[in-house]
């Protein structure tokens, strides 16, 4: 017998020695248990197993009566889980955790139900982007600050934001991270065991202000995954870190032209303090603040005028210098009071909108798109649209559920990092760059629109076909450029038209990019669109 089987035969067996918490369930149909009082009968039964349980029941599903294993079809699953979150939410209660394991003929299940209804996201939630060099320290540092730890001096912290295997031997991340931790009135409130989806989820209900964390690449081959992360997310600050025992690097310069392209008030952080002496530092400090000022920024140092100086003056043109340690933790209580204190800078207008970073499929849940919500904000149960398709349609979806950092919500608002289950589509269908809209919306997809541009580095002239990669939103995609003057030269700026190679996208006026190719790139902003061919 497997593991995981053997775990659903105890869960079986416990369920026939103590029925009080723990309901055995073969389906839940919408049209048989939620019509002609049924609904307010299951509820209550439901609240009767979580007060039985302590504040917790267990709903085993695709099991007869008796609990014997009868197995359901994902497509019934999912409609079962959909009526049981009904319920729960009618009880007071919300589905915490949903386990899965595949029998002869479907799917059993074991939900996992707590008391309290799903959170409210009302309060503030800032969102911070990561920078930097390769092994400068990024996601080490980002780890101490959510569990208020010090680093072991070998990057143990990091472990708790690199989720692929690889990524944890080498010591080197190789995609996007995601972290969070908050705020309340006694100080931070840290994550206890990052490990445990149901500590982070912890944060977020108790916590009344959160810092999320979209933690970067800083190895140069996966500078397309860090203009991504700096690019396809609603982020608030960034955070660009620089090691005191390295100093500025050519990797360090490109991530401040991607963070000075999307208009991000930053935040830099020199970490490793403690591996050299004081004069080292002063001496990384003054080429940071050179490399600042050659771009036209102010450098602040925190140290000499103050967090009151920091959150008041942090902007366009002022950046503020950390020193940090995540070996002796120096620095992180004075980024710890930065965080709690600077204002959320993005605003929350318009209608819901959210570009897709990523997509995967959750057994008996189905497809989830994920991603930060760009504008406005969406609830269970909202119908949507879901595209561009390659042919330029749109699909109709509705939100299943919508979860936050592993804690299930009731709705989000603009800034959020979400996962949004999607009943009407199937996973494979869904791509990065697509776009979630409400239902009502009349989108436009477009191949191609002009842009104002600005050459950064360019080892000669941008003419006519020149096919840079486009990084908009969370878009990726190979484009051609035609500029109206018919070349553009590095420092140059001017109008171009560009036109993706593949296939169109959502693209709208003001919405700015990062366009690369090799080590030439530079950076744009939408100036008009043209429908789709």
């Amino acid at each position: 017998m497997s593991r995981d089987r053997a775990l659903l035969e105890r869960a079986l067996e416990r369920g026939e020695q103590d029925g009080g918490s723990i309901e055995f369930k073969e389906r839940l149909l919408q049209d048989v248990h939620l019509a002609d009082g049924r609904r307010e009968s299951l509820a209550a039964q439901l609240r009767h197993r979580v007060l039985s349980g302590d504040g917790e029941a267990t709903y085993v599903v695709g099991v007869t009566d008796d609990g014997g294993l009868a197995g359901i079809d994902p497509d019934t699953f999912s409609e079962t889980m959909d009526v049981l979150s009904l319920l729960a939410e009618e009880a007071g209660a919300h589905i915490d955790d949903v386990q899965t394991w595949g029998v002869k003929d479907g799917l059993v299940g074991v939900a996992t139900i707590c008391d309290g209804a799903v959170l409210e996201t009302d309060d503030e939630h800032v969102v911070v982007g990561t920078a930097g060099h390769v092994d400068h320290g990024k996601s080490t540092l980002v780890g101490s600050l959510i569990t208020g730890t010090a680093d072991d001096g070998d990057g143990g912290t990091r472990a708790y934001l690199d989720v692929q295997p690889h990524e944890v031997e080498r010591g080197l991340s190789a995609d996007l991270s995601y972290a969070v931790y908050g705020f309340d009135d006694d100080g931070p409130v840290h994550v206890r065991n990052p490990d445990r989806k149901a500590d982070r989820a912890q944060v977020v209900e108790e916590a009344d202000r959160l810092v999320s964390f979209v933690d970067t690449v800083g190895h140069e081959p996966w500078l397309r995954t860090t203009i991504r992360g700096l690019v396809g997310q609603k982020l608030d600050y960034g955070l660009l870190v620089v090691a005191a025992d390295d100093g500025p690097t050519r990797t360090t310069r490109e991530h401040l032209g991607v963070l000075l392209a999307t208009d991000l008030p930053t935040i830099v952080a020199l970490t490793k303090t403690d591996l050299v002496d004081d004069e080292r530092v002063a001496e990384v400090e003054r080429e940071v603040e050179r490399l600042l000022r050659d771009v036209g920024k102010s450098p602040l140092r925190i140290e000499r005028h103050g967090v009151d100086a920091a959150v008041e003056e942090i902007g366009d043109t002022v950046v503020p210098i950390v020193e940090t340690s995540a070996v002796t933790m120096a620095g992180l209580e004075t980024l710890d009071e930065l965080f709690d204190r600077l204002p959320k800078t993005t605003d929350d207008d318009g209608e819901f909108r959210m570009y897709v970073d990523r997509s995967y499929s959750v057994t008996g849940v189905g497809a989830v798109a994920s991603g930060t919500v760009m504008a406005g904000e969406v609830e269970a149960g909202d119908d949507l649209l879901l595209g561009p398709m390659p042919d330029g349609h749109f699909e109709e979806v509705e939100v299943r559920s919508i979860e936050m950092h592993y804690h299930r919500v009731d709705r989000a608002q603009a800034g959020r990092i979400v996962g949004i289950a999607l009943k009407g589509i199937k996973e494979s269908v869904i791509e990065r760059g697509m776009v979630l809209l409400p239902a009502d919306a009349d989108p436009t997809p477009v191949r191609e629109f002009e842009a104002e541009v600005m050459v950064l580095n360019h080892p000669t002239r941008i003419g006519d076909g020149y096919e840079p990669v486009v990084h908009l939103e969370t878009i990726g995609e190979a484009a051609a450029f035609y500029p109206e003057d018919g070349r553009l030269l590095p420092g140059d700026s001017g109008k171009t038209r560009v036109r993706f190679k593949f296939r169109p996208y959502l693209v709208e006026e003001g919405q700015k990019f990062v366009f690369r190719e090799g080590r030439s790139k530079g950076v744009g902003t939408v100036t008009d669109v043209d429908p789709v061919d």
